[in-house]
């Protein structure tokens, strides 16, 4: 989290975007898919349209910046890029190169694997109590 204050407002906006904003349509469609949903319901092609208007800004946002924030790497990466990994999974970012990469880089960096590894260590604690 940067120190400034300006800064920490950008990264929580951001935290927001991907939670509220990103995360909404691209769970239902990852979900679909892991499913194997057939893509001709009017709920599936909903979910793809809604999730294509938010990856199209992300896009543009990615295009010329490498981290979301101040050229830095933050929590709002994080997040953002756990967000995206299962579309990209599914082949969701075909279109979307930067949106891929952001994804790519993000998801290679230690900070990520830590953050990844410690929520998979906390849900297999519970699991074995």
């Amino acid at each position: 989290m940067p120190a400034d204050r300006r800064g920490r407002a950008e990264v929580t906006e951001w935290v927001i975007a991907a939670l509220n904003s990103v995360d909404l349509p691209s769970q239902p469609w990852a979900l679909f898919r892991f499913m194997g949903f057939p893509g001709e319901a009017p709920e599936a092609k909903f979910v793809e349209d809604f999730l294509k208007l938010r990856l199209d800004r992300m896009e543009a946002v990615l295009a010329d910046r490498e981290w979301l924030v101040g050229g830095r790497f933050s929590v709002a990466d994080i997040l953002m890029a756990d967000v995206l990994r299962p579309v990209d999974r599914f082949g969701g970012l075909a279109n979307h190169p930067h949106c891929h990469d952001f994804v790519a880089r993000a998801t290679s960096r230690p900070s990520f694997a830590k953050a990844y590894d410690d929520q998979l260590a906390h849900f297999a604690a519970a699991d074995a109590v």
